[in-house]
């Protein structure tokens, strides 16, 4: 006999939809509550069913090979109707399994026992529920086994929902921020174009490239879904790809970078370095129309270590130049050393300059 509808049917469903459970892979943790349950309650089958609307869909199972039935052979629909335990001590006697086609046959199932998986509003999801081919009843402890067991699987449910919950609002908070951060950058680098004051268009041009760079951070985390590690790779790849959007013309930026996660700040960090670093080649090293390019290396060393180069193919630094703290584009870089406890090094090339940065990664945190 098909059950009757939920008295709440279209809540319920409601509620089961939004779980995003349905035709989910399976997971450890449900495996694990069918095989203990099926244990103690000496059944050859046991599973985790979600009563949808046209089928029961199985979350987790043991004995049985379908993964869900039509919902008229749902013997669960039945069980969703109360808050307690359904035992069918044999099927082919009761009204409401009796002409089941489950329960029919050579391989029929005799015994059916279910405890509903019931929401925190009261709403019947399923039930976690236990077969076997043979008429039977269960004894007060694999009936509290089920009970408890069936809050378990309840609470594993409203676990998932709200990790999920909580990342689909991190994800919009995440992508309201960098809109922020790239509109900022935006109105920096419009503010430096008016500016009739050289020093005050370096100054908001800098601005707006440091905006850029922990946008491109902040983009990054968006979206790998983390919120402590970048990959080194692809956070370069972006952030040069956002300084060849800003750069003169006539000048390239690309390079190269291990597929290695590394702490946010750390790439915020080496960001600000090869932010400066790009800038500073693109004021000063290639004056009047003159090409060239700008290339970043990565790589993380047998000891762990990462370092970081920035060079260009420009003009260099004049002879009289310092190559210290005082030098062109190495003050911040000793800041930034400072800051991850890493060596800088400024090298002349033939032509060009190269600014180097090792460090020690941090752990994520």
């Amino acid at each position: 006999m098909k059950a009757e509808l939920h008295p709440r049917q279209g809540a319920r469903l409601a509620a089961l939809a939004s779980y995003d459970i349905l035709d989910t892979p399976p997971e450890e943790a449900f495996e694990e509550v069918v095989g203990l349950v099926a244990r103690i309650c000496e059944v050859p089958i046991a599973l985790v069913s979600l009563v949808e609307e046209h089928r029961q869909w199985f979350k987790a199972r043991l004995g049985l090979d379908a993964s869900e039935t039509p919902v008229e052979q749902s013997i669960c629909s039945h069980a969703i109707l109360g808050d307690g335990i359904l035992e069918i001590e044999d099927t082919q006697t009761d009204p409401r399994s009796a002409d089941n086609p489950l329960c029919m046959g050579d391989r029929a199932f005799r015994f059916y026992a279910g405890a509903p998986l019931i929401t925190p509003d009261g709403l019947p999801l399923g039930s976690l529920c236990v077969l076997d081919y043979t008429p039977r009843r269960l004894t007060e402890v694999q009936r509290e086994t089920l009970r408890v067991m069936a809050k378990q699987v309840m609470a594993q449910l409203d676990l998932r929902l709200s990790l999920r919950t909580a990342d689909t609002l991190r994800r919009e908070i995440d992508h309201r921020v960098k809109n922020s951060l790239q509109s900022l950058a935006a109105v920096a680098r419009f503010e430096a174009r008016r500016s009739k004051s050289d020093d005050a268009k370096q100054a908001l041009e800098r601005v707006g490239r440091r905006i850029g760079s922990v946008a491109v951070v902040h983009e990054q985390l968006y979206r790998t879904g983390t919120d402590h590690t970048v990959a080194l790779d692809a956070y370069l790849e972006n952030l040069a790809r956002h300084l060849t959007e800003i750069a003169p013309d006539g000048i390239t930026v690309s390079g190269t970078a291990p597929a290695v996660q590394i702490a946010s700040a750390d790439a915020a960090m080496v960001g600000v370095l090869f932010n400066e670093t790009a800038a500073n080649a693109f004021k000063h090293a290639f004056p009047g129309e003159r090409v060239g390019h700008v290339r970043y290396t990565a790589e993380q060393l047998a000891d762990g270590r990462i370092r970081f180069s920035c060079e260009d193919d420009g003009i260099g630094l004049p002879d009289e130049a310092a190559t210290t703290r005082d030098g062109l584009g190495t003050m911040l870089g000793e800041v930034i050393s400072l800051e991850l406890d890493g060596m800088l090094d400024v090298t002349r090339l033939d032509p060009g300059l190269r600014i180097t940065l090792e460090f020690t990664p941090k752990e994520p945190g």
